[in-house]
């Protein structure tokens, strides 16, 4: 086992009518938020005015910021900073999903460096030694934001799809009520359920590893997942399913299914560079790709992949490949049962030859990136995993 560091400071209230406690916990880090949000759902179905009511009892102000979409983007923060800091707000607090999460982070970090440009913040152009307090209240399981390090903006101008990695992202409180996911639609539901496994999954795929207990705790949540979140989707009202997803979406995502090992995000750089060239929704984009992603290593990482097959699937073949390849075929398999596409063209994407070498670059940095610790994909090895992924071989 490598040594780690392990920092979860996120304060979680779980269960139904968490958001009710807004007021209480957010007196804990300031006294003007501004709430951001995405989509009207959570105004029509009366959550941010429950969330208002709750920090107006706590004697709280709060400012309004709506407007967050899927794979959010740096000009809509970048609007957000300025409301911050226009309202004096001193607390953060995302009303949504990932989306609206990931926004709050931007906000956070641009709000208390006035002058910075964002964009130089989120690449590591200016130093962020600063942030403000940000709070979450969770209506969807998928991202796990509301407990991590991270947060990703896209960058339309560019267009760049980027992630940024800081204590400053951890969230100081997290609102969890399950309940809230039963509005979701299935298909954003779904792509929840993939984006969990893949924070896991993109943890768990690390060859010459020993981390016994980190894997038992990495698999049970995956088979925890497989089960609910098919149950998720057939019935979003299932609470005691939201409540396994939900809190499995924190877990995935806080560090506790890494410690003792490195990690590798390769995937999620193949999901980026779709999402910000296609806008596709960032989950299916993380399942159109992963199955080509397993096709082009899993045979160089056997022993991981084929006890990924024995403890999340059940599989045991004759031998190490044929019980991998099984594994990775069960897993494409879950992600089409549930409705998920595995290839681009379930994405609706019909690259042109151009296209598939411009995502590989995208994904590798312009070719200065080598992804995956299993063994070096470059941009020709890139470019042909997105090759086969729009082939659906």
């Amino acid at each position: 086992m490598k040594d780690f560091r392990y920092y979860t400071p996120t304060e979680v209230v779980f269960g139904k009518n968490a958001e009710g406690k807004a007021g209480e916990v957010a007196a804990k880090y300031g006294k003007r938020a501004l709430l951001v949000y995405g989509r009207e759902s959570v105004v029509k179905s009366g959550l941010l005015d429950r969330v208002a009511a709750s920090l107006e009892r706590a004697g709280a102000a709060y400012s309004l910021f709506g407007g967050a979409q899927p794979n959010p983007t740096l000009a809509h923060a970048e609007e957000g900073v300025a409301r911050a800091i226009e309202s004096g707000a001193d607390l953060i607090i995302g009303v949504g999903g990932g989306s609206a999460i990931d926004t709050a982070k931007g906000i956070a970090h641009g709000a208390a460096n006035p002058g910075v440009p964002l964009w130089d913040l989120w690449t590591g152009k200016a130093p962020l030694t600063r942030s403000l307090p940000v709070g979450v209240v969770l209506t969807m399981a998928a991202a796990g934001s509301e407990m991590s390090d991270s947060a990703v903006l896209t960058n339309e101008a560019v267009p760049k799809k980027a992630g940024i990695s800081t204590d400053f992202n951890r969230p100081k409180f997290a609102l969890v009520d399950p309940a809230l996911g039963a509005t979701v639609p299935r298909y954003q539901i779904a792509a929840g359920v993939a984006d969990i496994m893949m924070h896991t999954m993109e943890r768990y795929f690390i060859p010459d590893s020993r981390a016994e207990l980190t894997d038992e705790i990495a698999e049970g949540l995956l088979r925890t997942v497989v089960r609910n979140g098919r149950k998720l989707v057939d019935d979003p009202c299932d609470y005691d399913a939201a409540c396994e997803v939900f809190w499995a979406s924190s877990l995935s995502h806080n560090g506790l299914t890494g410690c003792g090992r490195e990690k590798d995000f390769s995937v999620h750089k193949l999901g980026h560079a779709l999402s910000a060239k296609y806008g596709a929704t960032h989950g299916a984009s993380l399942a159109a790709v992963w199955g080509s992603w397993a096709e082009e290593v899993y045979s160089d990482c056997l022993p991981r992949f084929a006890r990924f097959a024995e403890k999340v699937w059940g599989v045991k073949e004759a031998d190490a490949a044929a019980t991998a390849k099984t594994g990775v075929c069960r897993t494409v398999g879950f992600f089409s049962s549930i409705g998920m596409p595995t290839s681009l063209s379930g994405l609706g994407i019909e690259p042109t030859d151009a296209d598939l070498r411009a995502l590989a670059l995208d994904a590798t940095a312009n070719g200065t990136l080598m992804l995956s610790r299993i063994k070096p994909l470059g941009v020709e090895e890139v470019e042909m995993i997105f090759r086969r992924a729009a082939s659906g071989v």
